[in-house]
């Protein structure tokens, strides 16, 4: 363990015009949710789908509900989307001169899938032959290009959303890697990676308490759970943890980044552990009290967090919002992820 001012440069301060985000450690996030709904309405609408029994078109987008954004963490661009799509279509036979109308259902366009694995959902307005081979053609040729454009999109938002969340470092370099997303080939790594670095700074002993308290949509004993249960915390912290919610057992999480210790869990009520990351100074550990308070249909988080070096606290804080209130909410769906 390097000791306190020594040891990896990644946590050596090096001067940048800016001052901020020192060799691209940190996480940052740019919130690309408005943007993204704006080029899925401008690749869909319109859009034609030939064939030489007729054609089809998507006459209007009327739904899209979801979120996109671009992160650098460790000068690595990643970025996660997920949206629900519905919208309208019309379409004609090349022997006849009525139009029929239908709709369509986009479920899962997200980082987790492949362009070629979205599903397009296809239904007619009127119960006809005539209708069923206009769906038809919509439903095969029509999701093909559909997933083209779709991939346009996924490929827009890397390029308009990759531009300067990578700051140059010192001489005026970008430190980026190759963008990546949080696909099934690379999402358990991406997982361990998450959590906020805390920046080693200052020699300092000095320490701070740090409080917060956080609203989830969810059951107490639904939330302890997520808090106590290996499989529920792997599913935000990554599978490579050691983790037993037991008194006096040691646990690591974040591919060994935090360790610490359970002493104290009252089950659906309070659970207190020492807790440290692993770039503190050697053998600094703080004391992590976490109070939960039943609510009906809501549960209340207070934390308490002791013998936080000083100059660590903003990043700490950073750190429990970011990598467990968020992802918590996002994955367990105990309330919408605010950016």
């Amino acid at each position: 363990m390097a000791k306190w001012g020594e040891g990896d440069p990644r946590w050596i301060v090096e001067d940048r015009p800016d001052a901020t985000n020192v060799n691209n450690w940190h996480w940052v996030e740019k919130n690309a949710t408005n943007w993204s709904k704006d080029k899925i309405k401008e690749l869909l609408k319109g859009l034609k789908i030939e064939h030489e029994k007729g054609s089809c078109e998507i006459t209007e987008i009327t739904h899209i509900e979801g979120e996109a954004s671009a992160n650098n963490r460790k000068a690595k661009l990643i970025f996660f989307y997920e949206f629900e799509i519905k919208g309208e279509w019309s379409g004609i036979l090349t022997d006849d001169v009525k139009s029929y109308k239908g709709k369509f259902e986009i479920p899962n366009l997200s980082e987790e899938n492949d362009s070629s694995e979205i599903d397009v959902n296809v239904t007619a307005t009127k119960s006809c032959d005539e209708s069923y081979e206009l769906k038809e053609i919509f439903r095969i040729q029509g999701t093909e290009k559909i997933r083209q454009q779709l991939s346009h999109y996924i490929d827009d938002l890397k390029s308009e959303y990759g531009q300067n969340i990578i700051l140059p470092t010192k001489g005026g370099e970008s430190s980026a890697k190759k963008p990546v997303t949080n696909n099934k080939e690379n999402k358990s790594k991406e997982e361990l990676n998450k959590f906020v670095t805390l920046d080693i700074s200052s020699k300092s002993t000095c320490t701070r308490t740090l409080s917060m308290t956080e609203t989830f949509q969810c059951q107490v004993t639904d939330l302890y759970r997520a808090l106590t249960e290996r499989q529920m915390v792997a599913a935000y912290m990554g599978q490579d943890i050691t983790f037993e919610a037991t008194k006096g057992e040691r646990f690591s999480l974040a591919g060994g980044n935090i360790v610490g210790e359970f002493l104290e869990l009252i089950p659906n009520e309070k659970i207190v552990k020492k807790w440290r990351q692993k770039s503190w100074p050697a053998d600094h550990y703080s004391q992590v009290t976490i109070e939960l308070s039943d609510k009906g249909s809501e549960t209340v988080l207070k934390l308490t967090q002791t013998q936080v070096p000083d100059n660590l606290v903003d990043s700490t804080k950073e750190g429990w919002k970011e990598n467990y209130w968020n992802r918590m909410r996002q994955i367990f769906g105990f309330g919408s992820r605010i950016f």
